[in-house]
């Protein structure tokens, strides 16, 4: 489908811009879109669904309600189509499309019980399916979704899952456990259940998530992101853990940052039952590769490699862009980035030669004042290309951290359009890139 968007949105401007750009929320913003993995553009390109927060200068509170808009971008309408009061600042109520565009599914908590679960909605008919379980990420065919547990994000770091009260929240719980880990929900029948638990895990690849410093048997362990691959046949989990006190640990990232260990591992699954093959499930990086430094992992388009930052070679030479097989081989620097530094939430174009990403303001890369580049590196040539530089710092993130506006730049499913956050002045809003021009030369 193409839009001609200057129809109904506005320009956006900025220094060393080499691609159209226009502002998607010009109203009263205060807006965002998901994550750099997922798309807020439908499957037909049409309509486009995004959280809009409430306020932007301070923390959510229990029960604070967040709206779901959904913008047409044929006509310029902007409609509230349902409300929520599971959301946090970072992925918002973790907003996801599924097979059509019939099908937007995000979280919410019923206050009566304060019980995370997702919606099913068909947000232009205003149909609605409470769901058992809650959405992190769903599947290319909007079948299943995956999901740790969103209260228990908050363990390591605030912004990912839902704001429960204080007395709500789970006690204090040791080591792996059988109860715990990442849920498959059926979106047809709305039923869900435990995938696999973390117990499992460190069973299974007890030497892989060994650390020699912090003992998983006496750790709090939680699930984080959980990922569908382009073709939703394999997942990528990831988990986070620390040593246990005599209270349960909570915002462990603003605590004491150096003490949480990581890991990505991952299994196959089938797309259609959503039973997973617990004989692939592998370790693709663990926390010893992870105490060097790294951040934001994600699929490969051909589903069975994963990019990430990672400073490979020890922190004195800084993160790269790295790449490793789903099972843990061939970790190395993508090829073509050998002098580049990593940065921000980098995704691999279906061409195979080009990376985007962006970065944090306290990046090298970053401009120092608050503006960061969106990145295009031609892995042929080596050659980097700034495409616009976007305004990411929130002045309340000096309340807390997960105040911050991250750009997240994400792909739609033509791989033509990249929708990213920014902030105009001290307001959240969100973009449109056309890489046309990019792609094509």
């Amino acid at each position: 489908m193409t839009i001609n968007f200057d129809r109904h949105f506005p320009r956006f401007e900025s220094d060393r811009q080499q691609v159209p750009i226009w502002c998607l929320t010009p109203h009263e913003g205060r807006c965002t879109h998901r994550f750099f993995d997922t798309s807020p553009i439908s499957p037909s390109g049409r309509y486009v669904a995004l959280l809009r927060f409430p306020f932007e200068d301070h923390l959510s509170a229990p029960g604070d309600v967040a709206h779901v808009i959904l913008i047409d971008l044929e006509t310029g309408d902007e409609t509230v189509v349902a409300e929520t009061r599971g959301w946090e600042f970072q992925l918002g109520a973790n907003l996801n499309w599924g097979g059509g565009d019939h099908e937007l599914f995000f979280n919410d908590v019923d206050t009566s019980t304060w019980t995370p679960f997702a919606w099913k909605l068909d947000p232009l008919t205003g149909q609605r399916l409470r769901l058992e379980g809650t959405v992190y990420h769903a599947s290319p065919n909007g079948r299943l979704l995956i999901s740790s547990n969103l209260v228990t994000t908050r363990k390591t770091q605030c912004g990912y899952g839902v704001c429960l009260p204080e007395a709500m929240l789970p006690p204090l719980r040791v080591g792996p456990l059988e109860d715990d880990g990442f849920w498959i929900t059926d979106t047809r029948t709305g039923k869900s259940r435990l995938l696999i638990s973390t117990k499992t895990i460190f069973d299974r690849l007890s030497a892989e998530l060994s650390t020699p410093n912090v003992d998983p048997d006496r750790s709090e362990i939680a699930g984080f992101h959980s990922k569908f691959n382009p073709q939703g046949d394999a997942l990528m989990l990831s988990l986070r853990w620390f040593s246990a006190a005599e209270e349960a640990g909570w915002d462990m990232f603003k605590k004491d940052f150096n003490a949480v260990q990581y890991a990505w591992v991952t299994l196959r699954i089938d797309p259609v039952t959503g039973e997973a093959d617990l004989s692939t499930l592998r370790c693709a990086t663990g926390s010893k590769l992870w105490q060097k430094h790294g951040h934001h992992g994600t699929w490969f388009p051909d589903g069975r490699r994963i990019s990430q930052n990672l400073a490979i070679n020890g922190n004195a030479d800084g993160l790269r862009f790295v790449q490793v097989n789903a099972d843990g081989s061939g970790l190395g620097i993508i090829p073509g980035t050998e002098t580049l530094p990593g940065s921000g939430h980098p995704t691999m174009h279906p061409d195979d030669r080009h990376i985007l990403t962006d970065s944090y303001p306290r990046e090298p890369v970053a401009y120092g004042d608050g503006t960061v580049p969106l990145r295009w590196i031609d892995l042929r040539t080596g050659e980097e290309t700034h495409l616009a530089r976007v305004n990411a710092l929130n002045p309340a993130e000096v309340i807390h951290s997960s105040l911050r506006c991250d750009p997240h730049p994400a792909w739609d499913r033509t791989f033509r359009y990249v929708v990213f956050n920014g902030m105009d002045k001290d307001v959240r809003r969100v973009y449109i890139a056309d890489l046309t021009s990019m792609i094509d030369h």
